[in-house]
């Protein structure tokens, strides 16, 4: 156990976690009661995936900006701020809906406020991880364990969101979700930190932008990872998009049923999460990736199938554990070899990936489900996903051949006389234009 949980030995990450992990459920409670309202006010499908789309394609624009900033402010100000705004945005949903004049359209208003707000919250929430974990030899211990405190909150919060949603109505649950943000801004006003060193600035925004950019499309592993990560996000995730018409139409439920669903795929999630923690090295996430899209994908195939409640839940938490092992190591191993300097860009381009897909994706399920069904839906993007498993079993040989002097320079294996680190390591080279016109060399991974 003590494996498992090593990270929370450091005080401010300590902090974060407790504080995070109330947050976070009041965010399921919130996201499943978003769902299940405006599946009730309109009975679409296209409108389901509208909204998800709304919430989240701000991140998509916004996050390489965001990214960019996040590299040169205190990044624990900044989520401060957007934790701030995340609870006035749960509590105008809250006062929206109790005085029962909420529309789809004011709905859909509010989600994109919160999508501008996520698209600085989670680069700055990925790269603040290291300014808690002192020890780096924790990360991918800390790494899993937010995983895994996102997952708990899936368990518990779509549970409490159904049977909110069942006895006092939406409303309450927006209003549980805005109280439940005073924890994390606590935890992050709790913490000791060193004064924040200003970082000095001598390039244009566009111009470290372009360097981000650079980086994540020119080095091998990181640009793989990103794109197996998207993939999953515009073709599998959107089967929780369509989980209330499933819990609806297909099991013939209500708000209890798409509960159960919910807690299902997130009891998996979170078993994926703690199977990740437990683990003492980061050597072979990559076959941990190539297995959980392995997973998920036939996962889904049968889910698409499934006509009982009792089959579906069986289902959904392989399907859960596949989607969250695949994008946790993915995470891992791209915090492990990224650069500081890179990292808040880095992160930014991982939450476009796991994140700023997701609405293209829901708004395609929405758009196919309408015209061929949400089985049929689930059913393609699955097979979509299995052809990306295939693609990066295929060059994952390729990328740890990359990664391997980037560890071993690292200390994250041992140095081997025959290995060529050395060289290797230097082709992980990019140049930066530092401000007039002067150019310079500098690792990035």
């Amino acid at each position: 156990m003590n494996r498992i949980t090593r990270a929370l030995r450091h005080r401010n990450y300590r902090l974060f976690f407790g504080g995070q992990s109330i947050s976070l459920i009041g965010t399921w409670i919130t996201r499943i009661a978003t769902s299940w309202l405006v599946y009730r006010l309109t009975g679409s499908e296209l409108l389901l995936g509208v909204v998800a789309f709304s919430s989240q394609i701000p991140l998509l624009v916004l996050a390489p900006i965001a990214g960019v900033l996040v590299d040169r402010w205190d990044r624990h100000r900044i989520l401060v701020i957007t934790q701030i705004l995340s609870a006035l945005q749960s509590a105008a949903l809250a006062v929206l809906a109790l005085m029962n004049v909420i529309t789809v359209a004011e709905v859909i208003v509010l989600q994109i406020v919160q999508g501008v707000i996520n698209s600085f919250d989670t680069p700055a929430r990925q790269s603040f991880v290291v300014e808690m974990v002192e020890d780096r030899e924790d990360l991918p211990n800390a790494i899993a364990l937010n995983s895994s405190m996102i997952n708990a909150s899936r368990i518990i919060g779509p549970s409490v969101g159904g049977i909110l949603i069942a006895t006092v109505g939406e409303g309450w649950c927006f209003g549980a979700d805005a109280i439940s943000y005073i924890a994390v801004i606590v935890s992050l006003l709790m913490m000791r930190r060193a004064p924040a060193r200003k970082a000095h600035v001598d390039t244009h925004m566009l111009e470290e932008l372009r360097t981000g950019w650079k980086y994540v499309a020119g080095f091998a592993p990181v640009r793989s990872l990103l794109l197996i990560v998207a993939l999953v996000g515009v073709m599998g995730m959107p089967y929780a998009t369509l989980m209330p018409v499933i819990a609806s139409k297909v099991l013939h439920g209500g708000p209890h049923t798409l509960g159960i669903l919910m807690t299902a795929s997130g009891v998996g999630a979170l078993a994926g999460t703690i199977y990740l923690a437990s683990r003492h090295t980061v050597v072979g996430l990559g076959k941990v990736i190539v297995a959980a899209m392995a997973a998920l994908s036939i996962g889904l195939i049968a889910f698409s199938f499934s006509r009982t409640l009792w089959l579906s839940a069986l289902l959904l938490p392989i399907i859960g554990a596949g989607i969250m092992a695949q994008a946790a190591s993915a995470n891992t191993i791209l915090q492990t070899v990224v650069d500081e300097r890179l990292r808040g860009r880095v992160m930014a381009f991982f939450s476009v990936a796991i994140m700023g897909m997701q609405p293209i994706g829901a708004l395609l399920s929405g758009m196919v489900a309408e015209r061929i069904g949400s089985e049929m839906t689930i059913f393609y993007g699955a097979l979509a996903c299995l052809a990306g498993c295939v693609w990066f079993a295929i060059r994952r040989p390729m990328l740890a051949e990359h990664i391997r002097p980037i560890y071993i320079e690292r200390g994250i294996i041992p140095w081997d006389d025959g290995d060529l680190a050395p060289a290797a390591a230097a082709n992980v080279n990019i140049t930066i234009d530092n401000g007039g016109g002067n150019a310079r060399k500098e690792k990035a991974g």
